[in-house]
């Protein structure tokens, strides 16, 4: 997959983040991510891209990043995941999605309903058996998030 694929999504995660949060999240180096690779989220929102090329996004966070970020929005201290949390991660990934398929106008796209995964280790489920999930780690003032991003037949 080109970097000119995952720029769009690049940029809509930075531009969520600072509209939102007033965050510049630093991003780290893009990373080819295994399907079966155990990782140390607690939470991740994932919405599925179809259409001329199919597959998914996924933004995934420890509780601690999810549940600060969430007391931000909703002015009340969240200590665990709850119904504040789901909404605003399927809501950041909706908008992260919206935004970067504007970069991705030469595919016509259709984007999913978010859905929400939680647990310790929790399992996503991609779409496809050989799409590509690049990961692309972030450094945030308040903790690490990582954006993965599989789209299939865009090399």
């Amino acid at each position: 997959m080109e970097i000119k694929y995952i720029n769009p999504f690049i940029e809509a995660t930075k531009g969520v983040f600072h509209n939102f949060f007033k965050e510049k999240p630093r991003v780290k180096t893009p990373y080819l991510i295994s399907k079966e690779e155990p990782h140390q989220w607690d939470i991740s929102a994932m919405i599925g891209i179809a259409g001329e090329t199919r597959g998914a996004i996924v933004i995934s966070f420890r509780k601690i990043l999810a549940t600060y970020l969430t007391s931000l929005l909703v002015y009340r201290e969240v200590k665990e995941i709850d119904d504040d949390v789901v909404d605003t991660l399927g809501e950041m990934v909706n908008i992260i999605a919206g935004n970067a398929k504007k970069g991705l106008e030469e595919f016509m796209l259709v984007i999913s309903l978010p859905t929400i995964v939680t647990g310790v280790n929790h399992e996503i489920r991609w779409p496809g058996r050989n799409i590509p999930i690049i990961g692309i780690p972030f450094h945030s003032s308040h903790g690490d998030f990582i954006l993965s991003v599989g789209l299939e037949n865009i090399i």
